[in-house]
């Protein structure tokens, strides 16, 4: 009777100030609603599986959900485990009143965004010629309508139905599949973005040999690995954000399930819990950027050697496009995610994802329609099959 008074007035602790308990002494328990001795405290301790004694038990902590932490170490009770009951997605449920607006700007948005997206994808596949940089840039479309898919219809469900309290909930199995699929997508743009740079690189520096080593067989290679390796990424930082033992309130202060607002639930207080996201930095960030620092160096080199300004001009052109997505997308995410969890800031984060989330994949199609005429040819081309055509006889009859 007395554990289950210690379980409620813990559930119950509006401060989620922490409670001590020295063991050494023997004091009782002393909480806002009552004191308990220590004897009544050892049957909730077997329920945690650990040793009753209070000559056994150094310092414990008991917050407010109900989870004893010792040495640094933490683990939730069964009736509050984050598993069965999964997390609270926040949102924007603190702005009432910008809810309706800010639902009609990320629709429209997302639109755009679809739109844009989904010319580049039939643009492409219209088109009697495919070089090998519109079938990789076929790819980025598709990654990208996957990747706002992934985030933006929930977000605008959220923001269309009425506030729920502090939050919508979700499970714990939806946020990890929501993780990975974000994760993996955008693990699969960054590889793609170094292999897109070395398409460049051959293109420039050995023209000659490009039909030859850039065939269609080595695109699909390529493409395929680039999905691969952020799957395997993804997995392997999905599995290892989701093995951590999450404490304190269950809300997370974003709109989806990123990483930076799972790890600042994380109730470990080492840099333990920071290093799947360094690793996956290091994979996703470092090498395609180290790759692409090659890349772009070469042709800087082969640049200098061209003694034409038109043909400077021309390849520079080809280039620009490319870079500005590069670093757009990699600033992007190394601002997000390569930086301590020290600092961390929930409510700047959650406009920032707004950015890299809404207006970037709306900025892909706009920047290689505008800087690459052949996709903005093919574009044109598309849309004037869907114009409607005149009656005969009409052509004259123009005011």
């Amino acid at each position: 009777m007395e554990s289950q008074r210690v379980q409620q007035d813990c559930a119950n602790n509006p401060t989620g100030r922490e409670l001590e308990i020295n063991t050494q002494t023997r004091p009782p328990l002393r909480t806002s609603t009552g004191s308990y001795p220590l004897n009544s405290i050892q049957p909730f301790l077997h329920q945690q599986g650990q040793r009753s004694g209070a000559h056994k038990l150094p310092l414990l902590l008991l917050s407010r959900r109900c989870l004893w932490t010792w040495t640094g170490g933490c683990m939730a009770s069964p009736s509050n485990a984050t598993l069965p009951r999964g997390f609270l997605l926040q949102g924007f449920a603190e702005f009432p009143h910008l809810r309706p607006a800010l639902f009609l700007l990320l629709l429209a948005l997302h639109l755009a965004t679809l739109s844009g997206n989904l010319l580049i994808l039939l643009a492409v596949a219209s088109a009697t010629s495919r070089p090998p940089m519109h079938l990789f840039l076929c790819q980025l479309s598709a990654i990208e309508l996957g990747y706002t898919l992934v985030v933006v219809p929930r977000t605008l469900a959220d923001l269309a139905s009425p506030s729920l309290g502090r939050g919508s909930p979700i499970s714990f199995l939806g946020c990890a599949v929501q993780m990975q699929m974000f994760v993996a997508l955008g693990g699969a743009e960054c590889f793609l973005l170094a292999t897109m740079a070395y398409d460049r690189y051959v293109a420039i520096c050995h023209p000659l040999r490009y039909a030859a080593v850039v065939t269609p067989g080595l695109c699909a290679r390529l493409a395929l690995a680039c999905c691969l390796g952020g799957l395997a990424v993804s997995v392997g930082l999905t599995v290892a954000v989701f093995h951590l033992p999450f404490c304190g309130s269950r809300l997370l202060v974003h709109f989806f399930c990123d990483i930076t607002a799972l790890l600042h639930l994380a109730c470990t207080r080492s840099y333990a819990e920071e290093l799947p996201l360094l690793g996956a930095c290091l994979l996703l960030l470092l090498l395609p950027s180290l790759l692409i620092l090659a890349s772009y160096g070469a042709i800087a080199g082969a640049l200098r050697r061209l003694r034409s300004s038109r043909g400077r001009f021309k390849a520079v052109s080809t280039c620009a496009s490319h870079l500005t997505v590069t670093f757009l997308h990699y600033g992007c995410a190394t601002f997000m995610y390569a930086r301590p969890k020290a600092s961390y800031s929930p409510q700047r984060d959650r406009v920032l994802a707004l950015v890299y989330t809404h207006v970037t994949p709306l900025l892909y199609p706009l920047i290689y329609s505008l800087r690459n005429h052949e996709i903005a040819a093919a574009i044109r081309q598309v849309l004037g099959r869907w114009r409607p055509r005149q009656a005969p006889g009409q052509e004259g009859l123009s005011v």
